[in-house]
């Protein structure tokens, strides 16, 4: 027969050829991988860790364009938030106050509902005898009446 070749994977020069069918270009494009390169010739990141004498540590103040968002957020002065401070205080002083006399007024109540009660309790008692008395007197009534009867 004649010269057969084994297939060859297809390259860039023949994707480019006028000769290869519309199936062999879907199936042999795609995109190019970028190559990482390898990990010693990559910039260490370095460390994180900073001496705590470092002028590094500490808050950073970060200059805002008057026109960005965060330089117009309100912005609290030390007076301000003492005088938030000073109306919270303020605030729950009042509280507590309405709190102790709540408490208060509910102790004399406590107090008016135990006199009360001692008072209904020694009714109570005293009635309990005088009731005794009678029962007592009606039983010698009736057994010195029956006597008589007879």
């Amino acid at each position: 027969m004649g010269d057969t070749h084994p297939p060859e994977e297809p390259s860039i020069e023949r994707l480019h050829s006028s000769s290869t069918s519309s199936d062999d270009q879907q199936s042999s494009i795609h995109a190019p991988v970028p190559i990482r390169p390898p990990l010693p010739t990559r910039k260490s990141s370095g460390t994180i860790i900073v001496p705590r004498d470092s002028s590094a540590v500490g808050p950073v103040e970060t200059e805002l364009d008057p026109d960005d968002v965060r330089s117009m957020s309100p912005r609290r002065t030390t007076e301000d938030i003492e005088a938030l401070g000073k109306e919270a205080r303020n605030e729950l002083k009042r509280h507590a106050k309405a709190l102790q006399e709540s408490l208060l007024t509910i102790f004399h109540r406590i107090e008016a509902v135990k006199e009360e009660h001692d008072k209904l309790d020694n009714n109570n008692k005293f009635l309990q005898k005088y009731i005794g008395d009678l029962m007592a007197t009606s039983k010698i009534t009736a057994s010195s009446s029956s006597k008589s009867k007879k």
